[in-house]
């Protein structure tokens, strides 16, 4: 289960105090594969996707079978290609095996999914003061999207929304 990177990650992005994943909620929430199942880019093998369990999570080990990263990520699709997607929701490498291929890896199998797919693109968002991210992103054909601003309604603004024309 991804709590730890999760909370490795908030932490790196300043934001620890904002975690409220548990395990339960992860489990409830992200489609995994069953256990003791190999999954491959092109024949995911994971319990299917929903409204209430949206997400899928990569998780990748080391030499020595602990977590060494995860991609945690959703399905998406872009009206004006009419195609299938991805949006990568967090890349996370642990810092004692970074540099070591893993982000690379995850990135590459969340691109295999996409191209088998017959999908778009793979797309995420960045921090903009997370520069060694920038820098790898763009070393393997990335793109920065400044032209976009990205928009969010959470918490009580989510709950004035839903009720804005009632």
């Amino acid at each position: 289960m991804p709590v730890e990177e999760i909370r490795e990650l908030a932490d790196y992005e300043h934001e620890l105090d904002a975690v409220e994943a548990t395990e339960t909620t992860l489990l409830s929430t992200i489609a995994f594969a069953p256990d003791d199942v190999e999954s491959t880019s092109t024949a995911p093998n994971t319990e299917p996707t929903s409204p209430s369990r949206p997400a899928r999570c990569l998780l990748l080990f080391n030499e020595e079978d602990k977590p060494a990263g995860m991609a945690l990520y959703f399905y998406n699709y872009s009206t004006w290609r009419a195609k299938p997607g991805i949006y990568l929701e967090d890349l996370f490498v642990r810092p004692t095996e970074r540099k070591k291929g893993y982000g690379k890896r995850l990135l590459v199998e969340l691109a295999k999914e996409v191209v088998a797919s017959n999908g778009g693109r793979l797309e995420w968002s960045v921090l903009k003061w997370n520069e060694p991210s920038i820098k790898f992103y763009e070393s393997i054909g990335a793109k920065p999207m400044n032209e976009w601003v990205g928009m969010r309604v959470d918490r009580e603004g989510l709950t004035k929304l839903a009720s804005l024309l009632d």
